[in-house]
């Protein structure tokens, strides 16, 4: 548990050992601050629990994937952050003590899949290109700094629509994009647990009234419907930039090489989490499609 993230309120630990005594499970609970982070996690793996319970920020539950890895103990990544990305994507957005309660009782072992991208391992999704530039304008945002977070859009504003992308998907012909979102099957909303590929949707935008228009798809309805979206599954995309692309990848701004390589990576840990519901019958068919 890291104390310091944003989602830990400081009653955190008592319900946490609450909840899992509660289920007749010994437990041992690490609180700690971000700097014994890392050290507290390879201590809980290396003890070989039954279950390693991670209350954190997406960072954590990140590492706490990579080091478990499919030899380690499995996980359940719980929503301790301030956007909690994997969690939201493995027991969807609610409060960490209920997705934990129910993984208690009807919980099951999955294998989690992910992705590496220029070799940075991402679990829930990596999106390349200019819309990246928005993340820090959202963070500022969610923090209240309101004259940090106008300066940060008007930057991400200026760069967008400057430089389109190149990329090939498995090997096929190169097409050009705005930007490119690759999603883990965990994330997506169209491709079941337990396929072996990543989701892929390339955002052809060419101006500011499509971005209004898209953004206002994502408000009312699956943003992928729009025709400014082209998507497909992918085990391979290749991605070309001069001078590299921006890419936000599992929450975190980096910059990309100028030739990029994003694989589809089938085991990267095991996570106990409770059946996900089925996906609609449309979205069904959109994920059976070529």
């Amino acid at each position: 548990m890291n104390t310091a993230a944003g989602g830990v309120a400081r009653d955190a630990p008592d319900v946490l050992k609450t909840l899992l005594a509660k289920s007749g499970a010994e437990v041992r609970i690490s609180a700690c601050a971000p700097k014994d982070v890392e050290g507290a996690l390879k201590a809980a793996i290396d003890a070989a629990p039954d279950l390693l319970v991670v209350l954190a920020g997406d960072g954590t539950a990140r590492a706490a994937a990579e080091m478990a890895g499919m030899d380690g103990p499995p996980i359940a990544p719980l929503a301790g952050g301030t956007m909690n990305m994997l969690p939201h994507a493995i027991y969807g957005a609610r409060p960490w003590a209920e997705a934990l309660r129910e993984t208690l009782e009807h919980g099951t072992e999955k294998t989690l899949a992910g992705g590496d991208i220029d070799g940075r391992r991402f679990l829930v999704a990596a999106i390349v290109g200019a819309p990246a530039l928005w993340a820090p304008a959202r963070e500022a945002a969610r923090e209240g700094k309101a004259r940090e977070a106008l300066a940060h859009a008007l930057a991400a504003l200026d760069k967008s629509f400057a430089g389109r992308l190149r990329y090939s998907l498995d090997g096929g012909p190169r097409s050009e994009t705005e930007a490119l979102i690759l999603m883990c099957p965990t994330a997506s909303r169209v491709m079941d647990d337990t396929a072996q590929a990543l989701e892929a949707e390339a955002l052809n935008i060419h101006g500011a009234g499509e971005a209004l228009r898209l953004g206002a798809a994502a408000l009312v309805g699956d943003w992928r419907m729009d025709p400014a979206v082209e998507g497909r599954a992918c085990q391979v995309a290749n991605i070309w930039a001069d001078g590299g692309a921006p890419a936000l990848v599992d929450g975190e701004l980096v910059r990309l090489s100028q030739l990029t390589e994003a694989r589809f990576e089938p085991a990267v840990c095991r996570v106990i989490a409770p059946p996900k519901p089925k996906a609609g019958f449309i979205a069904q068919l959109r994920a059976r499609a070529p």
